[in-house]
């Protein structure tokens, strides 16, 4: 069941983010990191927080600093009644697009968590059913709900883990830096150096209208 757009327009007229969207229900935030990414799997984090919580940093990860986001994380994962990851990998992203990819992570996230979910807020405006748990998707929800905000937080911060991992493995596509993003030093390395088994070859990857180069991977 999916809620109608009511909701999100309250929280829209809302100021500062509120911890949740139905406090008296158990409810999980989530969100994803990597969508538009060149390169390695997309990641999505699903928490529940406490239904009065409260910190004065929280916010849309993309508004935060490296060093507050490592911060939060912590807080987040010590204050949270529950939170986990879903990955989905790049082979995947391929087989099935991203658009679907993002929403198995977020999925694969709330399989995870160790306290079940009466209701599940998703940031963006695309989201499939999670069994009979009703759902709501809010535009721009990571500005808006804390525990979005916190999921957004966890999936950026483990992916940016992942790809520097990867950056040590590949060094000539600067992912230490661009995380993967189409970036021109990340297009200089794929034409200099060729793709590796974590490009994703549905995606355009030099910008120029091909989708992949042949580079025996």
């Amino acid at each position: 069941m999916k809620r109608t757009k009511e909701t999100s327009q309250q929280v829209a007229s809302q100021k500062g983010l509120l911890p949740c969207l139905h406090p008296e229900l158990v409810e999980a935030g989530c969100d994803e990191a990597g969508r538009g990414c060149l390169a390695g799997d997309v990641y999505a984090a699903a928490v529940i927080l406490p239904p009065d919580y409260s910190h004065p940093l929280l916010n849309d990860s993309k508004q935060l600093t490296e060093k507050q986001r490592y911060a939060l994380r912590e807080d987040i994962e010590r204050d949270a009644l529950a939170w986990a990851l879903g990955i989905v990998t790049a082979k995947e992203i391929d087989e099935i697009n991203i658009l679907n990819a993002s929403i198995l992570a977020m999925h694969r996230a709330l399989d995870g968590l160790k306290v079940r979910p009466e209701y599940v807020v998703v940031d963006g405006n695309k989201f499939k059913p999670y069994g009979d748990t009703p759902h709501e998707t809010v535009v721009k929800g990571d500005g808006k709900l804390m525990n979005i905000a916190a999921a957004s937080i966890l999936a950026k911060t483990y992916r940016d883990d992942y790809m520097n991992r990867l950056h040590e493995e590949y060094p000539h596509y600067d992912w230490n830096h661009n995380k993967g993003y189409p970036t021109a030093k990340h297009r200089a390395g794929i034409k200099e150096h060729g793709l590796t088994p974590y490009h994703r070859m549905s995606y355009n990857l030099l910008g120029d209208g091909q989708l992949s180069l042949d580079f025996g991977v």
